[in-house]
């Protein structure tokens, strides 16, 4: 899904997290990616320590050390080179800014049609690790929204091991999927939802995984609309979808599904385990958002089973 070369990029939307190598997962945290579901898995079913295990970070023992990590929030990198549609087309920092611009401009637009208003949610633009309010944010936890500093977590490479590692498309839609999701646990905690995915332990259809299908579902409705939400210029951020990038973004859906993740890591499937859905129902539930555009078709609540 492409920008349109001329809109203009806002990027006071964003921070800077600083670069840094070192890091590992920190606290509990809400849409973690393909390594935060395995770390989140490990700690909260067989209580193991994510900091202890090989690539986990052990040099940073919790989410409260900070002496190897810059916190969230840095303005040391302004993204200048992040100017508009074209540069967003280009950089894949640049395309975070650009999908948070979008996404926010369309939930604005959207909530007051519900009687809400829209809280304008930054995202921490990070290299190797930086600190949230959640922990340590890495690329072992993966992108994710922090209800305690009401930020998301991005780090950019995360898309290139989302592709090289996971057999996700390396489309622009993917990535955009990626921080849409994210978007949608900030929306559903604005509506006061988010709380409830710690009601009811893990399973396909546990209260967990719910949530994690509905900011898919709440993604999948952005996307429907993504070509139509104008910038402050007036201008679209974004040109109509293709069928390719309709396929990309179901390619990232499949593959941060909790049974590919298992299947590839562990050489097994464990429904009782999952946290976040099936790939099969990760995608289904970004097109029913995505063929609706309806907020009111995301409640994964009101369904007696969302697998």
């Amino acid at each position: 899904m492409s920008f349109n070369d001329d809109v203009r990029l806002d990027t006071s939307q964003v921070e800077s997290g600083g670069r840094s190598s070192g890091g590992g997962p920190g606290g509990l945290v809400v849409g973690g990616g393909i390594g935060g579901i395995i770390m989140l898995i490990l700690a909260l079913i067989f209580g193991i320590n994510p900091a202890d295990l090989p690539g986990g970070g052990g040099s940073t023992t919790s989410g409260d050390d900070t002496s190897q990590v810059e916190p969230g929030g840095s303005q040391a990198d302004n993204f200048s080179e992040c100017k508009t549609g074209a540069d967003a087309n280009q950089n894949a920092e640049c395309r975070i800014i650009g999908t948070v611009n979008s996404v926010q401009a369309y939930w604005t637009a959207e909530l007051p049609r519900y009687g809400k208003q829209w809280q304008p949610t930054k995202s921490v633009i990070y290299s190797g690790a930086t600190q949230s309010q959640c922990g340590t944010a890495s690329n072992q936890v993966g992108p994710f929204y922090c209800p305690l500093d009401q930020k998301v977590y991005l780090d950019a490479s995360f898309f290139d091991l989302l592709t090289q590692k996971f057999g996700a498309d390396d489309g622009a839609l993917a990535q955009e999927y990626v921080v849409a999701h994210e978007y949608g646990h900030a929306l559903q905690d604005q509506l006061g939802l988010l709380g409830r995915a710690q009601q009811g332990g893990t399973g396909p259809n546990s209260n967990g995984v719910r949530i994690e299908l509905m900011a898919d579902c709440l993604g999948g409705v952005w996307a429907k609309h993504a070509s139509t939400t104008n910038g402050a210029d007036g201008k679209p951020f974004l040109k109509p979808l293709t069928d390719q990038d309709i396929q990309s973004a179901l390619s990232a859906a499949a593959a941060v599904g909790d049974d590919q993740i298992q299947s590839k890591t562990q050489g097994q499937v464990n429904p009782e385990a999952w946290t976040h859905g099936s790939a099969e129902a990760r995608q289904r539930w970004f097109l029913q958002g995505y063929k609706t555009g309806d907020l009111n078709q995301c409640d994964t609540f009101s369904v007696a089973t969302v697998e």
